[in-house]
């Protein structure tokens, strides 16, 4: 496989990630899920990322479309679109898969492929988690990541645009 391939293997349809993620399960593998829009990818989010995949065997990113960025986000973001998050996503060493979204949250995502480990960044606490109670009532855990300080995406654009 090339390297072109071995990136673009990593971008998954749900459908094709829950099949994946089954396969991983029979090997005896432990799958770690995270989410977020990754709209400029920073070292905080690099951060996140290596410390998620350390607590299992398989780090699948759930992504959030352009549209659902925009809901949340507001009406000049994404910066980045969702084919580009999704490429520079997989293209980590750290990350086996991704996997766009749409919804608001990533709560159906979560309840389809059933991860054994939830992680979330450190401005979350476990009952704001979308996904916490389901994850831990299937005999799984939530991991909070501690924030890398002074990388943010609203940050590194307030300071873009006063350039």
């Amino acid at each position: 496989m090339d390297k072109l391939q071995w990136i673009t293997h990593k971008i998954f349809t749900r459908e094709t990630l829950l099949r994946e993620v089954n396969g991983w399960r029979v090997k005896g593998k432990k799958v770690v899920f995270t989410n977020g829009c990754f709209d400029i990818l920073h070292h905080g989010h690099l951060d996140l990322l290596a410390k998620a995949a350390n607590h299992g065997n398989v780090l699948v990113v759930g992504v959030n479309t352009d549209s659902s960025v925009q809901r949340l986000k507001g009406p000049t973001r994404p910066v980045t679109n969702e084919q580009d998050r999704l490429f520079q996503l997989a293209s980590l060493l750290c990350t086996d898969a991704v996997c766009l979204f749409d919804e608001d949250t990533p709560e159906e995502l979560i309840k389809l492929l059933k991860p054994d480990v939830l992680v979330k960044g450190g401005d979350y606490t476990i009952d704001k988690i979308v996904g916490a109670d389901f994850v831990q009532q299937h005999g799984g855990r939530v991991e909070i990541i501690p924030f890398v300080e002074g990388y943010s995406t609203t940050g590194l654009i307030n300071k873009i645009q006063k350039l």
